[in-house]
């Protein structure tokens, strides 16, 4: 059976990982070892924030909506309750839109809730 040379594949791995550490400070970027761990660190970090991230911005839009609805003397639950049994059904994304970009609008949303 014929020796097997793997020096073009391990060369190529370790590339791989360096220019993804390229950047980290220290041995982070030079030595392969550290930067490997470093590099699979970053990677399970950007996997469980990208979910982390649509939760957050959910918070901030329930935020949002919560402090303009009060402003009109509705708590954020009261008025999504009145949103619903309105039967108006709009996310909360655009709801937080509207209630920094357009108060006229969001204030008739407002109305509707209270009337029910």
């Amino acid at each position: 059976m014929p020796r097997v040379k793997s020096n073009v594949a391990s060369h190529r791995r370790k590339k791989k990982v360096l220019k993804a550490a390229s950047g980290y400070r220290g041995g982070r970027s030079k030595l392969f070892c550290t930067a490997r761990e470093a590099v699979d660190r970053a990677l399970r970090y950007s996997y469980i924030h990208r979910k982390q991230k649509k939760r957050d911005f959910r918070s901030l839009w329930i935020q949002r909506i919560n402090a303009r609805a009060r402003q009109f003397g509705l708590s954020y639950s009261r008025f999504m309750a009145g949103l619903n049994k309105a039967g108006i059904e709009i996310n909360r994304k655009v709801l937080a839109d509207m209630a920094v970009n357009d108060p006229e609008g969001f204030e008739s949303l407002v109305k509707a809730a209270q009337g029910k």
